[in-house]
């Protein structure tokens, strides 16, 4: 047999833009290095077949037997798909820092980790954009109708600008900055979340419409502040986003209130991120204020509170793709 073989991927944060981002608008999107999905294929004795062991769950299956939607199976089917193999001796261990349901991308980072580990006891490196379709897939049974947002920044493990159905385009960042995650212990249901402003739009198409301009417009915004080094001036923009998923329907009072604490300790701005009515808020924060801005979301109610730093990038970025 073999050796063991292992394989991570990461999770991600909406800086603005989601659910605008369904309906044609842009994205701005973050990976979050920090926080990983893992995976390690184990090769087993010839018959055993192929299994998953999720171990945070607890679950474990048999391929062979798994529903054709499980997403973990799936994961695994896909890969092995592409690669044209049979269904391997080989045990796929999971373990994930990520919430589950929190916005932060982790359905996206287990795919990507389970794709990366068949790819790798295959002896194969798979290129970002294979993973990224192949994750996508797996999104589209979980999420009903994702943006594919997540898949991609994921990925590809890069800031990126996301346009649904155009090449994403790498992020140009001239100054690094600080991040304050906050997990509101309640689940993001992101498909119901989604569902729920497809309905909106459908009764007030105008009204939506109007939302949707209001949310690109202020992404256009945060994307040259990062470009220019204005990194204070993303704190309005993210108060102002908020407020406008409020108006859409998607956030909640739990996360109203952590937003606001943040506020309050001295964040520069703070908004959910993901599919909301859940999950977990983000806040742009001075290095010196981090402390303190952590306390008072844990004083509001935070289940757990991560930092992540956004390294600045090169100036100029090819698309992806191209």
């Amino acid at each position: 047999m073999s050796a063991p073989v292992e394989a991570s991927a990461c999770g991600k944060v909406i800086l603005l833009g989601e659910h605008a981002v369904v309906y044609g608008r842009p994205a701005l999107a973050l990976p979050v290095c920090g926080l990983r999905a893992r995976v390690r294929a184990e090769p087993l004795p010839e018959g055993s077949g192929c299994w998953i062991a999720a171990l945070d769950l607890p679950e474990t299956l048999r391929l062979s037997t798994a529903p054709p939607d499980h997403p973990l199976a799936l994961a695994v089917r896909l890969a092995l798909a592409h690669l044209g193999l049979p269904e391997p001796d080989l045990r796929l261990v999971l373990r994930s820092e990520l919430p589950i349901a929190g916005g932060l991308g982790s359905g996206a980072a287990v795919s990507a980790a389970l794709v990366r580990a068949v790819f790798g006891w295959a002896g194969v490196s798979p290129d970002p954009e294979v993973v990224s379709a192949l994750v996508y897939e797996v999104e589209k049974q979980h999420h009903g109708t994702p943006s594919g947002i997540d898949n991609t920044v994921i990925a590809y493990e890069r800031p990126i600008r996301f346009v649904r159905g155009q090449p994403p385009v790498f992020l140009s960042i001239m100054r690094p900055f600080t991040l304050m995650i906050a997990d509101s212990g309640i689940p993001s249901p992101t498909r119901e979340t989604v569902a729920a402003v497809r309905r909106g739009w459908e009764r007030e198409p105008d009204r939506y419409e109007r939302l949707f301009d209001a949310i690109a417009a202020l992404v256009k915004e945060a994307e040259a502040c990062l470009a220019t080094g204005r990194v204070e001036d993303l704190g309005p923009l993210l108060n102002a986003n908020h407020t406008l998923l409020q108006e859409l329907g998607v956030s909640s009072p739990i996360l109203d209130d952590l937003v606001q604490a943040a506020r309050e300790a001295g964040a520069l701005g703070a908004k959910l991120t993901g599919g909301g009515r859940g999950g977990n808020l983000i806040a742009l924060v001075r290095p010196e204020r981090a402390e303190s801005v952590a306390r008072a979301l844990q004083a509001a109610g935070a289940r757990a509170i991560y930092r992540t730093e956004v390294p600045a990038s090169s100036p100029v970025d090819p698309l992806l793709g191209s």
